[in-house]
């Protein structure tokens, strides 16, 4: 791997596992072994394109797991207070 870009994957791996700590199908059963998965997949990446290629698909994740996590919020509050309105 390229020694610039090896803080970014670094980084990008930390902040895909603190948001995997709360992923519905579970962190230790299901997402963190996912992840690994994908990383050690992509460690013999050696061209700086395709590595940054790589680092932008999982930014790209890292957003769509955001956006599921607000989802998941909007639809809590959103059963919580239309019950309240309709009895």
């Amino acid at each position: 791997m390229s020694s610039p870009l090896r803080p970014r994957v670094v980084a990008l791996y930390k902040q895909l596992v603190y948001l995997g700590r709360e992923y519905p199908l579970g962190y230790s059963d299901y997402f963190r072994p996912r992840l690994k998965a994908a990383f050690m997949k992509k460690r013999d990446l050696t061209d700086e394109e395709d590595i940054k290629k790589a680092i932008a698909m999982g930014e790209y994740v890292c957003k769509e797991i955001e956006a599921l996590y607000y989802l998941r919020k909007y639809r809590a509050m959103r059963r919580r207070y239309v019950q309240g309105k309709l009895e």
